[in-house]
């Protein structure tokens, strides 16, 4: 990887998406050429090839990427929970590093869905708030309203994406001594729930209707191939706002003082695996785009390490040259491109909930999901008992196909995954389960 001189303290722009899946990028693979502008910053800065979420459902993976802990230690295990007072966020971070810190945007971590979020329940963000809680029930793709820090509304026309991303950039503009902090969460590409599917800009799903169908869609019935022009049509808006953020990054002069983080909280796998679009294991809910471009991440091959999105905070502050919480259940990325880290886990841990009580881990190789039959996702944050549910060889089978758990000639893999997922467990502060093996095959 090239090395910069980096700034004493470089500003940090945060570009994150919702139910975006890995393979909507062309630097990910994908041939649809959604991506050139992610493509082209990918090319400069650094690509993680494997990156996952922590928690497959909106709330959770994003209390995760405020604090660097999984959700269960947030205490926003499911949607609609806040994060309360008592923990410390990315925004507490760099605000006591003298940054001006800014949300725009999607938040999803106080529980007020339509209305106003509280001052106490913004996690810190204070220089900036245009915002709403569920952004999905105060707007619709074209048109609606967030508020602001004084809980004023803010209505906006136009397309959705667009609008959240002149708010971001008149926030670059505003020209200070201070270095700045600014996340920009786009609701896109999620469906929008009360019509119950994706939208993308007027013409736009036209230009994908003979699309890519990914193979871990094709051969399993769901909706995506009503959905999926529409939502190639959001990725390609996004990636064409992602164009102008940076372009005006370049107008003000910003580009080579500025980190940015480009990445989603979870995929979509189209009510493929279960009744709605996560909340499962497979690649298509917890695989994510993930890549960094700026000082100190510039150039080089992809990185192929298995890195989660609670690595994102350690990796954000320690990029600005801040101080990484030993609390913190994630690691700095950092190091990674250089070859520099010799102990980097083997493995993602993942937190399911709502549509399960789930837990599980993927190796390079192997993905291995447990989940409580007695508990209702949506009830209870853990179980203290678990059972085997799901066993896929990636080598063989990528698009996750064949379920291999309770099969004979596995049964020693299944051993070895199981005690595993049981110390990821207990290092992310839960208490060791019970884990019974499958008894027959899936």
């Amino acid at each position: 990887m090239k090395q910069s001189a980096k700034p004493a303290r470089p500003n940090v722009l945060v570009l994150f998406t919702d139910q975006q899946r890995w393979d909507t990028c062309g630097c990910y693979g994908s041939p649809m050429a959604l991506t050139p502008h992610l493509d082209a910053m990918a090319a400069r800065g650094v690509r993680f090839a494997r990156a996952f979420t922590c928690q497959p459902v909106c709330g959770p993976a994003r209390a995760s990427l405020q604090t660097g802990k999984y959700a269960t230690a947030t205490g926003v295990w499911k949607n609609g929970l806040p994060l309360t007072q008592q923990h410390t966020t990315l925004a507490h971070h760099f605000k006591d590093a003298g940054y001006r810190v800014g949300y725009v945007g999607k938040w999803h971590l106080s529980g007020v869905d339509e209305k106003p979020v509280p001052v106490e329940h913004r996690g810190g963000y204070v220089d900036l708030w245009q915002a709403a809680d569920v952004l999905e029930f105060t707007s619709k793709p074209y048109g609606g309203h967030w508020f602001d820090a004084d809980n004023r509304q803010v209505n906006f026309e136009g397309y959705r994406v667009d609008a959240l991303a002149d708010t971001a950039m008149g926030f670059l503009r505003q020209t200070k001594s201070e270095p700045f902090f600014l996340m920009l969460s786009w609701l896109e590409p999620h469906h929008q729930n009360d019509m119950n599917r994706f939208v993308a800009p007027d013409g736009y799903a036209a230009r994908y209707a003979d699309c890519h169908v990914p193979a871990d869609l094709r051969n399993l019935p769901g909706n995506w191939m009503s959905q999926l022009p529409d939502y190639y049509g959001i990725c390609a808006r996004i990636d064409e706002n992602v164009g102008r953020i940076l372009a005006c990054l370049d107008e003000l002069h910003l580009t080579e003082n500025t980190i940015v983080l480009f990445t989603s909280d979870h995929g979509c796998h189209f009510r493929t695996r279960n009744g709605e679009y996560k909340r499962s294991c497979h690649d298509g809910s917890i695989r994510i785009p993930m890549v960094f471009a700026g000082p100190g991440l510039e150039g080089g091959p992809a990185i192929d390490e298995l890195v989660s999105l609670v690595d994102v905070p350690p990796t954000l502050l320690a990029s600005a040259g801040l101080a990484v919480p030993e609390d913190m259940h994630g690691r700095s990325m950092l190091a990674l491109p250089d070859g520099r880290v010799d102990d980097w886990p083997e493995e993602v841990f993942f937190q399911i909930s709502e549509a399960e009580t789930g837990r599980g881990i993927r190796t390079e190789r192997w993905k291995y999901s447990v989940f409580a039959p007695d508990r209702q996702g949506g009830e209870e944050p853990g179980s203290d008992s678990y059972v085997e549910r799901y066993l896929y060889d990636l080598h063989a089978d990528p698009a996750e196909q064949v379920n291999l758990i309770g099969r004979r000639a596995y049964a020693d893999v299944a051993a070895d995954l199981r005690k595993r997922l049981i110390q990821r467990m207990v290092a992310a502060g839960e208490e060791p389960p019970a884990i019974q093996p499958a008894r027959f095959y899936a």
